[in-house]
């Protein structure tokens, strides 16, 4: 498959996306194919605030905060040819098949490959998966819908 290289660094990431600390969990996009995939990066730190309760002598990224990481930088893809993605969002619909394989801990990089199964106008069936130095730490399947960030959907998404 021949891939466009698009790399986004935090400052371009953060002109498409509208999550801000401490819920923005891609650090940089190192590859994308407009409407198909895209591969995005996570640094874990010692200083992300979830390490303080989860667990404490044992620090464990929580999983669902890896399939937000995940759901974000499909997001990325997916707002990215949009023009006018200032005024859109993309909601989470659902999660299937996810997995977690192994334990994520600070100092980890996840490289997340994410790609498009099903793309509709408003809605979309990505594929999802994270590694850690080349082996498999999680997957899922992610629904997601586009909406209006004004609410003039109501916020109910695709009809």
């Amino acid at each position: 498959m021949s891939e466009q290289t698009d790399r986004l660094d935090i400052r371009k990431i953060l002109g498409i996306l509208p999550h801000r600390y401490p819920f923005l969990l891609v650090d940089r996009i190192v590859a994308m194919e407009a409407g198909r995939r895209v591969v995005g990066i996570k640094n874990v730190t010692f200083n992300e605030p979830f390490f303080q309760g989860h667990f404490p002598g044992n620090p464990v990224m929580p999983g669902v905060l890896i399939v937000e990481a995940m759901a974000q930088v499909g997001a990325v893809l997916l707002l990215q040819g949009v023009p006018d993605r200032e005024h859109k969002l993309v909601y989470f619909a659902g999660i299937d098949r996810a997995r977690f394989r192994r334990p994520v801990t600070p100092g980890d990089q996840i490289r997340f490959e994410v790609e498009v199964l099903k793309l509709r106008s408003r809605s979309a069936r990505l594929r999802g998966e994270a590694f850690v130095d080349g082996v498999l730490v999680a997957e899922a399947e992610l629904f997601s819908s586009m909406v209006d960030r004004d609410g003039g959907d109501g916020g109910r998404g695709p009809e």
